[in-house]
């Protein structure tokens, strides 16, 4: 039995595209993400963004709105005094400024194209306007608070420029969960190597399926033993580009490593036995299996935030029943708990639900694989 697990080992290390897509894969979207949003070990997530040229042309009084953009200054916008409407839009084409805000009583924004840059100013404008929104309102229904709901009002317009805190505390950002959706894709790439795996037993599927059907080693014992190597080798995949992540790109996962471990290692015990399950269907072909793997790994993943950040957000608000069941989602909030929330009530749900979906998986695969039976080889 050593000698096969180590050459069923050295097999499946040799399977060069099943191998990138396992490991080299993750660790280059890895490094993009990196790319794509900083330095992580910085000030949250990312170097600290450079503040947008905005032009401001007062045309009426309006001291809330002068006193919300004063706030601004300096941190989000870099305020640019004109002292008419002329000098301030000749300075927007010329492309001195992003955008040109008009102080009057119904402030405006000006803005010349779409980008980065013009939306952040949007969005400011957009935050002002639903607070004055709820000022008027509450002047209307409790004139006697509306002092106190301004000053909160500015407060929470000065904090939102700086950072963002979690509920638990925690300082955290918006870049960070495609780190963690990342890792989770990680774990579901474990699929293509269970896939490899099965077909490699499947004597219609290959020649080295063939052979083993015919051998005297039982077919239980050879099914556990390729399943005891696939969560050996594709842990390992795990581990480095957690590794990676953790200690390389300074991404935080939390203080308590051992979680993280466990974490990783019910990821890995999910990723292989979707593999395990699809591989076992043994009417379907090769190409069709690797097929409906893509489909397993990239369409959870996705769900679970890795293209879209806000994904998972959406379907928590739209049918949150699909985040509990998403082995992707349930692996990224699984993270969530350990470096954001500290939540590990949570954390041992998730555990949970992660170990029943790889017990189902595995069993169901298990039961397909020992009832094959062929008419001829």
């Amino acid at each position: 039995m050593g000698t096969y697990l180590k050459y069923r080992f050295l097999t499946l290390v040799r399977e060069k595209s099943f191998m990138f897509w396992a490991l080299a894969f993750p660790l280059i979207l890895a490094v993009l993400f990196y790319v794509s949003f900083g330095n992580p070990a910085g000030d949250g997530m990312g170097e600290k963004m450079q503040s947008v040229p905005a032009g401001v042309v007062v045309t009426e009084e309006n001291p809330p709105f002068s006193a919300f953009l004063e706030a601004l200054d300096g941190d989000v916008i870099e305020i640019k005094e004109y002292e008419d409407s002329q000098e301030a839009f000749a300075a927007l084409r010329e492309g001195d400024v992003t955008g040109v805000f008009t102080v009057k009583e119904e402030p405006e924004l000006t803005v010349d194209g779409s980008g980065l840059a013009q939306s952040i100013l949007g969005e400011l404008m957009e935050g002002y306007e639903q607070q004055a929104y709820l000022l008027a309102r509450a002047a209307k229904d409790h004139p006697e608070g509306v002092e106190r709901a301004a000053a909160a009002a500015l407060e929470a317009s000065e904090e939102s420029g700086v950072r963002e805190v979690s509920l638990g505390g925690r300082t955290t950002n918006t870049g960070v969960q495609y780190f963690f959706a990342l890792i989770a894709f990680s774990c579901l790439s474990g699929a293509y190597l269970g896939i490899k795996t099965c077909c490699d037993g499947q004597a219609n599927l290959s020649a080295l399926g063939a052979r083993r059907s015919v051998s005297p080693m039982h077919k239980l014992k050879g099914i556990l033993a390729d399943f005891a190597v696939l969560i050996l080798l594709h842990y390992a995949n795990v581990l480095v580009l957690t590794g990676f992540i953790w200690l390389v790109l300074g991404v935080d996962l939390g203080s308590s490593p051992g979680w993280v471990l466990l974490v990783d290692l019910a990821g890995t015990l999910i990723g292989v036995g979707i593999g395990i399950l699809t591989g076992s269907i043994s009417r379907f072909s090769f190409s069709i299996k690797m097929g409906l793997c893509v489909c397993a790994t990239l369409f959870p993943s996705f769900l679970a935030g890795l293209m879209f950040g806000n994904m998972k957000y959406v379907i928590e608000t739209r049918c949150p029943v699909l985040n509990r069941i998403n082995p992707a989602a349930v692996l990224s909030d699984a993270f969530y708990c350990l470096a954001v929330y500290e939540d590990y009530d949570r954390l041992l749900e998730d555990m949970a639900i992660l170990g029943g979906m790889s017990i189902l998986c595995i069993l169901l695969a298990f039961a397909a694989v020992r009832r094959e039976q062929y008419d001829s080889i």
